[in-house]
């Protein structure tokens, strides 16, 4: 993650949540391959392989329940944006490996792993 002078408190834990994601992915022996990809069309918390298939991968954390939890915030507007910055993050691949959408939801401090969480259709 880029490092920001004076992160607000939001980037803060977002920033926390994203370092205990990339720590889970680690553990179960995938590699981190990009964090924080932007395009104009949208941003990926975290790129990683898994094999031979590149896992694109939403960080999503909150605090309580009050605004609904963690999995029900990713509305699809942000699937369409996670999926055209995967899109741009694939150009410069001759041939397309495998891909999957995964979720990371942090809930208060519950840590739940949503392995193909959306499709690209």
């Amino acid at each position: 993650m880029t490092a920001i002078a004076h992160p607000t408190p939001a980037q803060a834990t977002g920033g926390d949540a994203e370092d205990r994601a990339a720590a889970l992915l680690s553990r179960n022996g995938l590699a981190i391959v990009a964090r924080n990809y932007r395009t104009r069309m949208g941003e990926i918390d975290l790129v990683a392989r898994d094999g031979d298939c590149l896992v694109f991968v939403e960080v999503r954390s909150r605090a309580g329940a009050a605004y609904g939890d963690a999995l029900e915030s990713i509305t699809p507007g942000k699937r369409r944006r996670i999926v055209a910055a995967a899109r741009h993050f694939l150009l410069p691949y001759k041939r397309l490996p495998p891909c999957r959408f995964d979720v990371i939801a942090l809930d208060a401090d519950e840590l739940r792993w949503v392995r193909g969480a959306f499709d690209v259709s």
